[in-house]
Protein backbone atom coordinates (compact mmCIF):
# COMPACT_ATOMS: atom_id res chain seq x y z
CA UNK A 1 0.00 0.00 0.00
CA UNK A 2 2.64 2.38 1.01
CA UNK A 3 4.77 1.62 -2.43
CA UNK A 4 1.89 2.51 -4.47
CA UNK A 5 1.07 5.90 -2.48
CA UNK A 6 4.66 6.62 -2.98
CA UNK A 7 4.42 5.65 -6.74
CA UNK A 8 1.57 7.94 -7.48
CA UNK A 9 3.21 10.41 -5.62
CA UNK A 10 6.28 10.06 -7.90
CA UNK A 11 4.07 10.00 -11.04
CA UNK A 12 2.29 13.70 -9.35
CA UNK A 13 5.82 15.11 -9.41
CA UNK A 14 6.72 14.01 -12.73
CA UNK A 15 3.33 15.07 -14.13
CA UNK A 16 3.95 18.78 -12.22
CA UNK A 17 7.56 19.08 -14.03
CA UNK A 18 6.26 17.97 -17.13
CA UNK A 19 3.09 20.74 -16.80
CA UNK A 20 5.79 23.18 -15.30
CA UNK A 21 8.25 23.38 -17.91
CA UNK A 22 5.70 23.08 -20.98
CA UNK A 23 4.03 26.21 -19.26
CA UNK A 24 7.76 27.97 -19.21
CA UNK A 25 8.16 26.58 -22.91
CA UNK A 26 5.19 28.23 -24.21
CA UNK A 27 6.40 31.46 -21.77
CA UNK A 28 9.42 31.18 -23.24
CA UNK A 29 8.34 30.99 -27.02
CA UNK A 30 7.35 34.16 -27.92
CA UNK A 31 10.33 36.36 -26.59
CA UNK A 32 12.50 33.60 -28.45
CA UNK A 33 10.30 34.13 -31.50
CA UNK A 34 10.93 38.02 -31.59
CA UNK A 35 15.02 37.36 -30.42
CA UNK A 36 15.93 34.93 -33.41
CA UNK A 37 14.11 36.99 -36.06
CA UNK A 38 15.72 39.96 -34.98
CA UNK A 39 18.25 38.32 -37.16
CA UNK A 40 16.17 37.50 -39.88
CA UNK A 41 16.37 38.89 -43.19
CA UNK A 42 13.52 41.30 -44.15
CA UNK A 43 13.01 39.18 -47.19
CA UNK A 44 12.76 35.97 -45.41
CA UNK A 45 10.39 37.28 -42.90
CA UNK A 46 7.99 38.49 -45.58
CA UNK A 47 8.43 35.38 -47.04
CA UNK A 48 8.30 32.51 -44.31
CA UNK A 49 6.57 34.78 -41.84
CA UNK A 50 8.34 33.88 -38.21
CA UNK A 51 10.20 30.97 -37.88
CA UNK A 52 11.73 29.28 -34.56
CA UNK A 53 15.38 28.72 -36.67
CA UNK A 54 15.46 31.42 -39.88
CA UNK A 55 17.48 30.66 -42.65
CA UNK A 56 19.11 33.74 -43.57
CA UNK A 57 20.67 35.20 -40.94
CA UNK A 58 21.72 39.01 -40.84
CA UNK A 59 22.66 42.06 -38.99
CA UNK A 60 20.98 44.69 -40.88
CA UNK A 61 18.60 45.62 -38.79
CA UNK A 62 20.56 46.06 -35.78
CA UNK A 63 22.97 47.99 -37.91
CA UNK A 64 19.86 50.20 -39.54
CA UNK A 65 18.73 50.90 -35.68
CA UNK A 66 22.15 52.22 -34.27
CA UNK A 67 23.07 54.02 -37.03
CA UNK A 68 20.93 57.15 -36.28
CA UNK A 69 21.21 58.86 -33.11
CA UNK A 70 17.57 58.38 -31.75
CA UNK A 71 18.32 54.86 -29.78
CA UNK A 72 21.16 56.42 -27.86
CA UNK A 73 18.76 59.34 -27.01
CA UNK A 74 16.20 57.08 -26.48
CA UNK A 75 18.56 54.94 -23.91
CA UNK A 76 19.47 57.94 -22.50
CA UNK A 77 15.90 59.14 -21.50
CA UNK A 78 14.72 55.80 -20.77
CA UNK A 79 18.13 55.18 -18.07
CA UNK A 80 17.69 58.79 -16.83
CA UNK A 81 13.84 58.20 -16.06
CA UNK A 82 13.93 54.62 -14.59
CA UNK A 83 17.12 55.54 -12.54
CA UNK A 84 15.85 58.76 -10.90
CA UNK A 85 12.37 57.70 -11.09
CA UNK A 86 12.90 54.34 -9.12
CA UNK A 87 14.80 56.37 -6.86
CA UNK A 88 13.42 59.10 -5.62
CA UNK A 89 9.86 56.37 -5.32
CA UNK A 90 11.63 54.18 -3.39
CA UNK A 91 12.57 56.96 -1.17
CA UNK A 92 8.55 58.67 -0.97
CA UNK A 93 7.04 55.26 -0.80
CA UNK A 94 9.35 54.19 2.12
CA UNK A 95 8.88 56.86 4.15
CA UNK A 96 5.09 57.58 3.70
CA UNK A 97 4.63 53.85 4.11
CA UNK A 98 6.79 54.26 7.36
CA UNK A 99 4.12 57.04 8.71
CA UNK A 100 1.35 54.83 7.49
CA UNK A 101 2.73 51.46 9.58
CA UNK A 102 3.39 53.45 12.52
CA UNK A 103 1.45 52.90 15.67
CA UNK A 104 1.43 56.50 17.18
CA UNK A 105 1.20 58.49 13.93
CA UNK A 106 -1.34 60.91 14.27
CA UNK A 107 -3.62 60.93 11.00
CA UNK A 108 -2.29 57.60 9.79
CA UNK A 109 -6.18 57.01 9.71
CA UNK A 110 -6.74 59.08 7.66
CA UNK A 111 -3.56 59.23 5.01
CA UNK A 112 -4.36 55.44 4.82
CA UNK A 113 -7.69 56.45 3.67
CA UNK A 114 -7.16 58.67 1.26
CA UNK A 115 -4.33 56.31 -0.19
CA UNK A 116 -7.05 53.63 -0.90
CA UNK A 117 -9.47 56.28 -2.07
CA UNK A 118 -7.02 57.06 -4.62
CA UNK A 119 -6.93 53.62 -6.27
CA UNK A 120 -10.60 53.62 -6.53
CA UNK A 121 -11.15 57.15 -7.74
CA UNK A 122 -9.62 59.17 -9.70
CA UNK A 123 -9.90 62.93 -11.58
CA UNK A 124 -10.03 61.03 -15.22
CA UNK A 125 -7.35 62.16 -18.07
CA UNK A 126 -8.46 65.59 -18.60
CA UNK A 127 -7.54 66.64 -14.86
CA UNK A 128 -4.74 64.76 -15.25
CA UNK A 129 -3.50 66.37 -18.31
CA UNK A 130 -4.50 69.84 -16.91
CA UNK A 131 -2.54 69.08 -13.38
CA UNK A 132 0.69 68.00 -15.56
CA UNK A 133 0.27 70.52 -18.71
CA UNK A 134 -0.70 73.12 -17.34
CA UNK A 135 -0.70 74.10 -13.56
CA UNK A 136 2.66 72.78 -12.93
CA UNK A 137 4.12 73.20 -16.61
CA UNK A 138 6.04 70.00 -16.86
CA UNK A 139 4.94 69.35 -20.74
CA UNK A 140 8.05 68.80 -22.86
CA UNK A 141 10.30 67.85 -19.73
CA UNK A 142 11.53 64.19 -18.16
CA UNK A 143 9.45 65.57 -14.86
CA UNK A 144 6.48 64.88 -17.04
CA UNK A 145 7.61 61.34 -17.44
CA UNK A 146 9.02 60.95 -13.12
CA UNK A 147 6.81 62.61 -11.55
CA UNK A 148 3.15 61.00 -11.81
CA UNK A 149 4.54 57.82 -10.78
CA UNK A 150 6.50 58.80 -7.92
CA UNK A 151 3.79 57.28 -5.63
CA UNK A 152 2.14 53.63 -6.27
CA UNK A 153 -0.68 53.30 -3.04
CA UNK A 154 -0.10 49.35 -4.04
CA UNK A 155 3.30 49.58 -3.65
CA UNK A 156 2.89 51.44 -0.32
CA UNK A 157 0.60 48.77 1.08
CA UNK A 158 3.36 46.47 0.36
CA UNK A 159 5.65 48.55 2.38
CA UNK A 160 3.58 48.92 5.03
CA UNK A 161 2.15 44.96 5.71
CA UNK A 162 5.80 44.60 5.77
CA UNK A 163 6.98 47.32 8.04
CA UNK A 164 4.07 45.89 10.57
CA UNK A 165 5.69 42.54 11.13
CA UNK A 166 8.51 44.32 12.87
CA UNK A 167 8.42 44.71 16.24
CA UNK A 168 7.65 47.87 17.62
CA UNK A 169 10.24 47.26 20.27
CA UNK A 170 13.10 48.34 18.09
CA UNK A 171 11.38 51.99 17.91
CA UNK A 172 11.60 52.01 21.51
CA UNK A 173 14.82 51.20 22.04
CA UNK A 174 16.55 53.49 19.93
CA UNK A 175 13.94 56.51 21.14
CA UNK A 176 15.01 55.33 24.64
CA UNK A 177 18.86 55.85 23.32
CA UNK A 178 18.13 59.39 22.07
CA UNK A 179 17.43 58.57 18.32
CA UNK A 180 14.63 60.49 16.71
CA UNK A 181 12.57 59.55 13.42
CA UNK A 182 14.39 60.16 11.21
CA UNK A 183 17.40 58.61 12.25
CA UNK A 184 15.11 55.31 13.23
CA UNK A 185 14.36 55.35 10.09
CA UNK A 186 17.13 55.17 7.89
CA UNK A 187 20.01 53.77 10.27
CA UNK A 188 17.50 50.88 11.54
CA UNK A 189 14.44 50.30 9.57
CA UNK A 190 15.49 50.82 6.26
CA UNK A 191 18.91 48.51 6.54
CA UNK A 192 16.53 45.66 7.85
CA UNK A 193 13.95 46.30 5.02
CA UNK A 194 16.24 45.52 1.88
CA UNK A 195 13.95 42.67 0.95
CA UNK A 196 10.83 45.07 0.24
CA UNK A 197 13.04 47.75 -0.82
CA UNK A 198 13.95 45.52 -3.76
CA UNK A 199 10.88 43.88 -4.47
CA UNK A 200 9.20 47.66 -4.58
CA UNK A 201 12.16 49.02 -6.58
CA UNK A 202 11.46 46.34 -9.32
CA UNK A 203 8.35 46.88 -9.41
CA UNK A 204 8.97 50.58 -10.19
CA UNK A 205 11.84 49.97 -12.52
CA UNK A 206 9.25 47.95 -14.52
CA UNK A 207 7.10 50.75 -14.44
CA UNK A 208 9.14 53.58 -15.35
CA UNK A 209 11.03 51.71 -18.32
CA UNK A 210 8.02 50.19 -20.04
CA UNK A 211 5.97 52.69 -19.95
CA UNK A 212 4.76 54.95 -22.94
CA UNK A 213 1.87 56.81 -21.82
CA UNK A 214 3.17 59.56 -20.56
CA UNK A 215 5.66 60.19 -23.27
CA UNK A 216 2.40 59.62 -25.38
CA UNK A 217 0.54 62.77 -23.88
CA UNK A 218 3.06 64.95 -22.15
CA UNK A 219 6.38 64.63 -25.07
CA UNK A 220 6.03 65.96 -28.29
CA UNK A 221 9.97 66.55 -28.51
CA UNK A 222 11.34 63.52 -30.18
CA UNK A 223 14.42 63.48 -28.92
CA UNK A 224 13.18 63.14 -25.08
CA UNK A 225 11.46 59.74 -26.57
CA UNK A 226 12.17 57.01 -24.32
CA UNK A 227 12.87 53.81 -25.84
CA UNK A 228 9.06 52.57 -25.73
CA UNK A 229 7.57 55.49 -27.14
CA UNK A 230 10.50 54.95 -29.78
CA UNK A 231 9.09 51.32 -30.67
CA UNK A 232 5.79 52.81 -30.74
CA UNK A 233 6.51 55.21 -33.54
CA UNK A 234 8.65 52.58 -35.04
CA UNK A 235 5.45 50.41 -35.23
CA UNK A 236 3.38 53.35 -36.68
CA UNK A 237 5.57 55.05 -38.91
CA UNK A 238 5.31 53.93 -42.45
CA UNK A 239 8.78 55.61 -43.17
CA UNK A 240 10.33 54.69 -40.43
CA UNK A 241 13.97 56.10 -41.87
CA UNK A 242 12.92 59.53 -41.05
CA UNK A 243 12.64 58.68 -37.55
CA UNK A 244 15.49 56.44 -36.54
CA UNK A 245 18.51 57.71 -40.16
CA UNK A 246 17.13 60.96 -40.70
CA UNK A 247 15.41 62.17 -43.99
CA UNK A 248 18.79 62.69 -46.15
CA UNK A 249 19.94 58.82 -45.42
CA UNK A 250 20.45 56.32 -48.29
CA UNK A 251 19.98 52.63 -48.07
CA UNK A 252 21.21 49.61 -50.49
CA UNK A 253 19.11 47.57 -49.10
CA UNK A 254 15.64 47.15 -48.53
CA UNK A 255 13.99 49.45 -44.94
CA UNK A 256 14.32 46.22 -42.35
CA UNK A 257 10.48 47.28 -41.41
CA UNK A 258 9.63 44.32 -39.37
CA UNK A 259 13.53 43.33 -38.39
CA UNK A 260 14.18 47.12 -37.12
CA UNK A 261 11.28 46.41 -34.80
CA UNK A 262 11.95 43.33 -33.35
CA UNK A 263 15.91 44.82 -32.98
CA UNK A 264 14.60 47.35 -31.07
CA UNK A 265 12.51 45.52 -28.93
CA UNK A 266 15.87 43.61 -28.22
CA UNK A 267 17.25 46.53 -27.53
CA UNK A 268 14.69 47.63 -25.38
CA UNK A 269 14.43 44.65 -22.72
CA UNK A 270 17.92 43.80 -22.60
CA UNK A 271 18.45 45.90 -19.08
CA UNK A 272 15.87 44.62 -17.17
CA UNK A 273 16.29 41.18 -18.58
CA UNK A 274 19.67 41.80 -16.74
CA UNK A 275 18.68 43.50 -13.78
CA UNK A 276 16.31 40.92 -13.09
CA UNK A 277 18.61 37.77 -11.40
CA UNK A 278 20.56 39.97 -9.00
CA UNK A 279 16.99 40.93 -7.22
CA UNK A 280 15.62 37.94 -7.70
CA UNK A 281 15.98 36.23 -4.57
CA UNK A 282 15.28 39.73 -2.14
CA UNK A 283 11.93 39.46 -5.04
CA UNK A 284 10.86 36.40 -3.86
CA UNK A 285 10.92 37.30 0.12
CA UNK A 286 9.70 40.46 -0.09
CA UNK A 287 6.83 39.39 -1.76
CA UNK A 288 6.01 36.55 0.42
CA UNK A 289 6.40 38.63 3.51
CA UNK A 290 4.34 41.42 2.38
CA UNK A 291 1.70 39.47 1.11
CA UNK A 292 1.09 36.99 3.80
CA UNK A 293 2.22 38.61 7.12
CA UNK A 294 0.28 41.90 6.80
Amino acid sequence: MRNDRTLREKLFVVFLYAFSGLFALLCFLPFWLVFINSFAAESAIKKHGYQLIPHDFTLYSYQFVMQGKQVASSYGVSVTVTVVGTLLALLITAMYAYVLAHPKAKYRNILSFLTYFTMIFGAGLVGFYILIANWLHLKDTLWALILPYLLNPFFAFIMVSFYRTLPYEINEAATVDGANELRIFFRIILPISKPVLATVALFYALQYWNDFFLALLFIDDYKLHPLQMMIRQLISNINISAYVGGSQTTYTQPLPTYGAQLATVCLTIGPIFLLYPFVQRFFVKGITIGALKG
